[in-house]
């Protein structure tokens, strides 16, 4: 599969990258894609003005094109776990003890989102943004440790492929988290160059001495482990491999290895290489004659309090771990100033989904109900702030419902290669462009389906939310909620929102039958590590044990 999505990129690309140096914009809009069943109500109600708008829309990103020479650089940074409010906002950062003043000034100077939704968790929102589809249907809606044995099917389109394929330079730094297997790689995912984490920060942040000294982690570490009776010296995963490397269409090495006497301090290290590979990857790409993309989705935590020197009130390693990616964004906007490209570079920051409420000490609900992996507000309504200078109205507040899996469609559009968007699977992204150049009041969404793992919980319409999990057979309960009038959903409500139970229905009844019309991708499975060349031998002996329960039917 790797072999042929290369050779079919390659095919695109040339004559892709002749379209893109023209200034030609006759494919922004042409493309036929297959979004789900709402947006084609929509798109029947608002499609005769969404085309006129698409107009004048175009001119400007022509005029934009002209005036730099290329079309926008984009850059996209994502981290973990975070409430709604718990940065960008200096009311909310005085509320929780520590500052984020670059994403603060980022809100002022550019958009601060207030609905923008994720998937509950990160590798769901992560597929969700390099696909632009919900993750159930490539199979990543759940969130996997060590050993996994799968991962981001090949044949899925990331956002990387389309706009390589219209000439962009790409590069994926820090937490792709998007599986094991060598088709999940970045770097076969259509990235020019990777280095990324295979799984989360758990791992490397608590599997060791440290974290079962602060009692989050319990029996793996060899001083812990059964003295006095037989122990499977294969069954705990040793051999996992943190951090990879590697180019489009070439072998993997890995990096800094997670050994018991090490990990912690190369995990330390790994969060510093990344921002400083991408910092890099600015500078060396700010003057090509290509436009780039950079997805920097930095791992960010690290709850260890040993090493780690407290000064925020918050007085936790948590708000030390947000003030240094609040500094580390601002080295990024400091590079693409001084590269003299922050004009023509949009810039995007937000959470993957809401915080991981079961750590304490860290992470907490502030203004939503809800946490990782839940389907309620504060699991996937997150913190998100764009910032494009000259483009974006300054202090703009968008009100509007944005989802993740829309920046993919967003970014085809703005990068001119909408052609290279994949026309025979649903693509649940919407072009939402028009926010970005518009403002509130201008997105083309007005509904989300909520899934966790493979189980589809809720549907949002407007600011109404049904919870499809929570009924009675015969009978809906308290499912219903007014986002506006309750948006901590503390009172579900059943008749005052019976006019609704039909209406939502249909909702969900069309959303099943382009289901069924376009089936979902099981989940793939495959033995981890394959194309890597530098294996260590613990992770040869974890390669192997994968094998064999995969041969005997795991």
């Amino acid at each position: 599969m790797r072999h042929y999505k290369h050779n079919t990129l390659a095919k695109l690309a040339a004559p892709a990258l002749a379209v893109a140096l023209t200034g030609s914009a006759s494919a922004a809009t042409s493309a036929k894609l297959i979004h789900d069943a709402e947006q084609n109500l929509l798109q029947e109600q608002f499609g005769e003005k969404w085309a006129k708008q698409d107009g004048e829309l175009q001119k400007r990103l022509d005029a934009l094109y002209k005036k730099h020479g290329k079309r926008p650089n984009i850059v996209h940074i994502m981290w973990d776990d975070n409430s709604f409010g718990e940065v960008g906002i200096k009311a909310f950062n005085k509320i929780r003890g520590f500052d984020t003043p670059v994403l603060n000034k980022m809100g002022d100077e550019g958009i601060t989102f207030t609905r923008m939704y994720t998937e509950p968790s990160c590798t769901p929102t992560r597929a969700a943004a390099l696909t632009g589809r919900l993750a159930v249907r490539s199979g990543m809606y759940t969130v996997a440790f060590p050993p996994e044995g799968s991962g981001l099917p090949g044949e899925e389109v990331t956002i990387a492929e389309v706009l390589s394929a219209a000439g962009y330079n790409t590069a994926f730094f820090a937490k792709a988290h998007q599986g094991d297997i060598e088709e999940s790689y970045m770097h076969n995912q259509g990235f020019d160059e990777a280095q990324f984490s295979l799984y989360n920060q758990f791992p490397p942040i608590f599997w060791h001495a440290d974290g079962e000294a602060g009692m989050m982690t319990n029996g793996y570490t060899p001083e812990m482990t059964e003295k006095n009776y037989l122990v499977d010296s294969t069954w705990r995963p040793y051999g996992y491999i943190m951090d990879i490397e590697g180019k489009k269409g070439g072998k993997a090495r890995e990096t800094l290895p997670p050994t018991l006497d090490a990990t912690l301090e190369n995990y330390r290290k790994l969060i510093d290489m990344h921002q400083e590979k991408a910092v890099d990857f600015i500078k060396r790409k700010a003057k090509d004659k290509n436009p780039f993309y950079l997805a920097y989705w930095p791992n960010v935590y690290d709850l260890n309090r040993r090493g780690q020197e407290i000064t925020t009130s918050n007085s936790s390693p948590f708000a030390q771990n947000i003030e240094r990616l609040d500094r580390h964004i601002g080295e990024i906007l400091a590079e693409l100033e001084k590269q003299g490209i922050a004009e023509n570079t949009l810039v995007i920051a937000m959470a993957d989904n809401g915080p991981m409420t079961e750590v304490v000490g860290a992470m907490y609900q502030n203004v939503f109900n809800g946490g990782k992996g839940d389907y309620r507000e504060g699991g996937i309504r997150v913190a998100a702030f764009a910032q494009w200078k000259g483009v974006i109205e300054p202090g703009t507040v968008v009100g509007d419902i944005f989802a993740v899996h829309d920046l993919y469609t967003t970014f085809a559009r703005l990068g001119n290669a909408m052609e290279h968007i994949p026309t025979d699977r649903i693509i649940d992204g919407i072009d939402q462009t028009a926010v970005f150049l518009e403002g509130d009041g201008q997105s083309r969404r007005d509904y989300y389906h909520v899934y966790t793992g493979p189980v589809h919980a809720a549907s949002i319409k407007q600011q109404y939310k049904r919870v499809w999990i929570g009924g009675r057979p015969g009978l809906v309960k308290n499912d219903f909620y007014n986002l506006y009038q309750d948006p901590r959903e503390m009172r579900g409500m059943m008749a005052q929102m019976l006019w609704a139970w039909g209406p939502f229905d249909m909702v969900k009844k069309r959303h099943d039958a382009m289901n069924k019309k376009y089936p979902f991708t099981p989940t793939r499975h495959g033995v981890p590590f394959t194309g890597i060349e530098n294996l260590r031998p613990e992770s040869k002996v974890y390669q192997e044990t994968v094998r064999k329960t995969m041969n005997t039917g795991k």
